[in-house]
Formats: structure tokens, C-alpha cells, sequence
């Protein structure tokens, strides 16, 4: 079965989810928005997802992105890229101890937008987990 992934645009986000998954007993995928590298940085995003045990950094379509990613630590990345470059990236993130990531799960949990970051987790966990809710 895989990680439910969530899509966080903040610490405060990233701190939410983390608490909804160890409350629901559920392991995440914590993942930043489509393309976030050209905007968010690898370093921010490393320091915003301290903590979290499996965090994706998406890098859209640039494997430059990727590449510095991987340098400044982050261990995941995402990367629409044709197979050759895809290749090479795996490779490259493999021997520095990291990953190219899979495509974007479907169900996402995007918290753009979101007022209560913890309570839409906790309500969102609870379905992927069969759970209902309780007030």
C-alpha cells in the first residue's frame, strides 16, 4: 500500500500533517507543490521538512533543480522529464544517498488554501484509513 501524500506550502503545514499522521498511526508522504523547487528552494524546503521521515521536493521539468536538490541534502525528487534524463537523475540521487520519486500520488491531500491544516489532515487520514471522523 502506498503513503498518503500531502501537499504543504508551509512549515506550519508541514508541522499539521505530521501531527494528523502520528495521531491517525499512518507513515506520509510530505510533498511540495508542482514545480516547487523554481520558487521554494531545496534549502527551505529541506528546513521546512525537518522531521518528516519521507518529504518530496517536485522540481518540475527541470533536472538542474534536481540536481541542486539533491546537493543541498533534500532525499526525494520529482521530475517530469523524458526516461534517459529520468535515468540519470535516479542515478545521480541513488549515490548521494537519495531518490527520484514516482509520480504524484492520486488521491493528494493539497493544503492550498486550507484554514485548519490539521484538522483537514486528521479528517482526510481518517477516510484514506477507513476511519470516520469524531467531533
Amino acid at each position: 500500500m502506498r503513503r498518503p501524500e500531502i501537499i504543504v506550502h508551509s512549515r506550519d503545514q508541514v508541522r499539521a500533517a505530521l501531527a494528523a499522521a502520528e495521531a491517525a498511526n499512518l507513515d506520509v508522504v510530505i510533498a511540495s507543490a508542482p514545480g516547487a523547487a523554481a520558487y521554494l528552494g531545496a534549502a527551505l524546503f529541506r528546513e521546512m521538512t525537518d522531521g518528516a521521515e519521507h518529504a518530496v521536493l517536485d522540481c518540475g521539468d527541470a533536472p538542474g533543480l534536481a540536481l541542486n536538490a539533491l546537493r543541498e541534502g533534500v532525499k526525494a525528487v520529482r521530475l517530469d522529464a523524458s526516461e534517459d534524463v529520468r535515468a540519470r537523475v535516479a542515478d545521480i540521487a541513488r549515490q548521494s544517498g537519495g531518490e527520484l520519486a514516482g509520480a504524484r500520488q492520486d488521491p493528494a491531500l493539497d493544503l492550498l488554501d486550507c484554514d485548519d491544516a490539521e484538522l483537514a489532515c486528521r479528517t482526510w487520514l481518517d477516510k484514506f484509513a477507513g476511519k470516520e471522523t469524531r467531533p
